[in-house]
């Protein structure tokens, strides 16, 4: 029997409540707040104890009514936690904001208020309404669809939903729908961009243009991103090893794993060059994670007269660095699988996204395969035989290496010198009736005896 009593706070007073304790199905003691009438809280804690028994019993399932009430929680106090859990993985905080507005975007729209409000129908109703609506490409469609399904993944392993109920709506394939296509810089402009950035005396986004130059080399001679070469101090370089190296840190990296890169050996003196004088930790190029880079180098790009945008796509940093990096690595002999490791890719269909292999670059690999069995091909039994309309000169005899005489490839094509039957001739004739043999019938009338 459960008891009921008051507060020691409450105890005198006539219209404080009353509370009851019992042991829930668990076996673990609860206090439930009741009336201010006791019979109606003993009648309520007398309920609370059978739906006890019966769940112990089995005759209540627990587990589902459990699922039911937490469905009723509300789903902004879920996207508090779901947004620290994001920082405690150490995702950075434009993609923490960027997932959750994506996240909230998608609540509001449906009209979600409850974790059970969430449902797959309203969802891909509303997301087909956007791309409509708003013209989205479908990477960010694919985008919205990934953040509303790893916050509801994260609330199933919580135990907080017992299914993903967004699983299912199909994504597009970017593939067909490329918004922003990127080209690669040839060696030949990307050294007009760096000329043009050391000639220029204007500053862009806040650095000179020996700044921007310097930004451009490390980009295009390691394939680094615009992150990651903001991040990058005097600490960051092993230039005295046998090997020099630049060690990106995890919290860096796109893929939040510790990088260690080898240096071209070209970029090591300009590198001692530019940390001569910095402190330790102190960055080379400050606040680049936040600039405009791609206005640099457009800025950089029409002062010499490069276009920044072609039919192949647009040349912006990354575009410049990262895409030319790969491409010329590709182009001078590297190999796949080494390119794919200093571009630190997890897939090697990433890497061939990178390398603009134009037609220029297929003809020229085509030159440098080998003709088989030259001795072979050069002979004049290699040649087709020649038309009759064209017969063989001298100076072809002289060409084959045989004179006066007629070369065998040649005889045999020749026709001339066979004999043919006319086409009425007795022998003609005969072949054609053994060919199609004809029944023999008798003219002759019978004998009479």
């Amino acid at each position: 029997m459960s008891s009921i009593f008051k507060l020691g706070r409450d105890k005198g007073k006539r219209n404080a409540h009353w509370y009851f304790e019992y042991q829930d199905h668990r076996g673990k003691k609860r206090m439930k707040k009741g009336f201010t009438d006791k019979g109606l809280t003993q009648q309520l804690a007398g309920k609370m104890e059978m739906e006890s028994r019966q769940r112990r019993l089995g005759l209540i399932d627990a587990e589902l009514e459990e699922q039911a009430e937490r469905r009723k929680d509300g789903l902004q106090e879920h996207l508090k936690a779901y947004r620290s859990s994001l920082l405690a993985k150490k995702n950075t905080e434009k993609h923490v904001k960027l997932t959750l507005g994506r996240i909230e975007r998608i609540i509001k729209g449906c009209r979600l208020a409850t974790l059970g409000d969430l449902d797959l129908g309203p969802v891909e109703v509303f997301m087909a309404e956007l791309r409509e609506k708003e013209n989205l490409g479908h990477r960010t469609y694919n985008h919205y669809l990934q953040a509303i399904d790893g916050f509801c993944n994260w609330l199933v392993n919580r135990r907080k939903l017992d299914r993903n109920p967004v699983a299912g709506i199909p994504r597009l394939n970017a593939e067909t729908d490329v918004r922003h296509p990127r080209r690669a810089l040839s060696s030949v402009e990307f050294a007009k961009l760096v000329q043009s950035a050391v000639e220029s005396d204007v500053k862009v986004q806040g650095y000179s243009g020996e700044q921007r130059a310097r930004i451009y080399m490390l980009s295009y001679m390691t394939g680094l991103r615009r992150g990651e070469i903001a991040s990058l101090t005097p600490s960051s370089f092993a230039l005295d090893a046998s090997q020099p190296t630049v060690t990106v840190q995890a919290g860096a990296s796109k893929h939040r794993r510790k990088d260690i890169l080898p240096l071209h050996n070209d970029l090591v003196p300009m590198i001692r060059q530019w940390i001569d004088g910095l402190a330790k930790d102190e960055p080379l190029f400050p606040k680049l994670a936040k600039r405009k880079a791609w206005l640099m180098v457009k800025k950089d790009l029409k002062r010499v007269g490069i276009p920044y945008q072609t039919d192949e796509g647009i040349a912006d940093f990354h575009a410049a660095g990262r895409h030319s990096h790969i491409t010329e690595l590709l182009r001078n002999g590297a190999s796949l699988v080494e390119v794919k490791e200093l571009a630190r890719h997890s897939d090697v269909r990433m890497t061939m996204k990178y390398s603009h292999i134009g037609l220029n670059d297929q003809a020229k690999a085509l030159k440098s395969l080998p003709l088989p069995c030259q001795d072979i091909v050069r002979k004049p039994a290699f040649v087709a035989c020649p038309d009759k309309s064209s017969p063989v000169t001298q100076s072809d005899k002289q060409a084959s290496g045989v004179e006066n005489v007629t070369p065998a490839h040649m005889a045999a094509c020749d026709t001339s010198s066979h004999k043919t039957t006319p086409p009425d001739s007795d022998g003609v004739k005969w072949r054609r009736r053994e060919s199609n043999p004809r029944p023999v019938i008798s003219l002759r009338k019978p004998l009479r005896v």
